[in-house]
This record gives C-alpha cells, structure tokens and sequence, in this order.
C-alpha cells in the first residue's frame, strides 16, 4: 500500500481490528440501533464489509486516500469518503468506528460536544475505555458528560487482535445520547465548569471541596450532600451521574463567587 499524503501507519495510527469475535461484537451493537451510519476510521474495510450487511445508509470514512479509493471498489454500496474524523460531520444517527489511539481523546471530546448522533460504538483504549465507563471511579470528562450521555463498556478486546499489534488492549465503548436529559442543554457550560471546580478543587472531604467550588456555607454543602444520598467519605470521582445532578440543581445553580 503506498503511503499516504497524510503520513505513513505510525503517524495515522493505524492499527487495523482483525479479530472476528470482536468484528461482530461491534456489529450486534449497532444492530441493535436504528438509523444511518457513520463508521470513522475504516481502514481496509474489516468492519465496513459486516455494516454493510445490515442493509442500511452507511458512509465510511479514513483519512487514507489509497485505501478510500480501494473501499470504493470493494463496496459499491457504501458512500465512502477520504476525510478525517476531527473535522466531519458527526450527523449520522449511529457513529461506529476503530478509533487511532492517538486519538482517542481529542475524538471523544468531538463526539460528545457536537453532532447529532443518538448512539455511538467505539473501539478506543481500554484504559480509555475503562475509565469513560466510569469503571473505578469516574473521571472529570465522563462526569462532564453523563447528564447527557450514557456509557458502558461492552469489551475488551485483546492487542493481539490488531495488525500491527499495539502496546495496550483495546476496549468497546458504548455511548447512549439521553432523551431527556438530566441537566438542561442551556446549563451545560455552567454545569461543567462546576464539575471542573469539583474535581480540581482542594479538600480534605467532599464538603470542604464543595464549600470552595461554591462558595456555599458548610451548613448548605451538607444538606445538599445528604439530600444527593452520596455516601459518608465520598469524593467526586465516586459519584453518580445522579448525584451530581442533584448537586447542581442544590448548589451549583446558586453558585455565590
């Protein structure tokens, strides 16, 4: 394959899904889902040939130009498109891909900030993965994000299923946009900012930390804690997507700075 304008397999981070369990693990995911797709990163079409089976509008993407030409030949059923996942649309109602390591964060911030899209599959780090999943303790990203999205981690997925194979496992990544929401899209840049505060504050007890964020008195913290049913010695990584929504319509709405 020559190389691309674009860098060679390093710089693309291209690191193609070759394992067949894992292929219809993805697949059963999105078949349970309605609506076109967008599959993001396909490669040399492993994925695209089993989506394609589902007999629904689907158009595939990767930033190589050589192997979009040879996706075009291979499925001339597909919409296939030489375009980089940083910069497309995320219209499509399923969004379904191998995601560059390398890129992993910076993509996921994309998704969960723009489009339209309703579910989302994702091949990504398994510490990634993990950790969006809110598996041991959630993270200031997934906690940004929760009130508006759902995740659940569907997988691991061994390196050993790649070519050439990475340094680290992968994992599947399953995203759900809620309808409704537990926090209004209007609050959402404020509501963020209060999590931020939350997790970059300093404290000694989830009180002391929230007492600084807010600018709420102790007496205020405490109410709304007990009122969240958050348990005794919690900090913000322990929390549920439910607590903290109860903890911005308590505090974080009335914010005093």
């Amino acid at each position: 394959m020559p190389r691309s304008r674009h860098g060679g397999r390093h710089e693309l981070g291209q690191n193609f899904l070759s394992h067949t369990p894992t292929i219809a693990r993805i697949v059963d995911l999105v078949s349970a889902t309605s609506g076109p797709i967008l599959e993001i990163g396909a490669g040399d079409g492993a994925l695209t040939r089993r989506l394609a089976e589902l007999n629904r509008p689907l158009t595939a993407i990767d930033i190589d130009e050589h192997r979009t030409r040879r996706l075009t030949n291979r499925f001339p059923t597909v919409q296939v498109e030489c375009a980089d996942a940083m910069r497309y649309p995320l219209d499509s109602r399923v969004v379904v891909g191998n995601i560059p390591f390398h890129l992993t964060t910076p993509l996921l911030r994309r998704l969960l900030s723009s489009g339209e899209w309703r579910h989302a599959v994702l091949l990504t780090q398994w510490e990634v993965a993990r950790k969006r999943a809110g598996v041991g303790g959630s993270t200031m990203m997934t906690a940004q994000a929760a009130p508006w999205f759902e995740f659940s981690l569907e997988g691991r997925v061994p390196a050993t299923a790649f070519r050439p194979m990475p340094s680290v496992d992968g994992g599947i990544l399953s995203i759900i946009r809620r309808g409704p929401p537990l926090v209004p899209g209007r609050e959402r840049v404020a509501y963020e900012q209060f999590v931020h505060r939350s997790f970059t504050g300093r404290g000694r007890s989830l009180a002391q930390i929230l007492c600084k964020a807010t600018g709420h008195q102790m007496p205020v913290i405490r109410r709304a804690i007990v009122r969240a049913g958050v348990p005794h010695r919690s900090l913000p990584r322990d929390l549920t997507v439910d607590q903290w929504a109860s903890l911005w319509t308590s505090l974080g709405r009335t914010v005093s700075r």
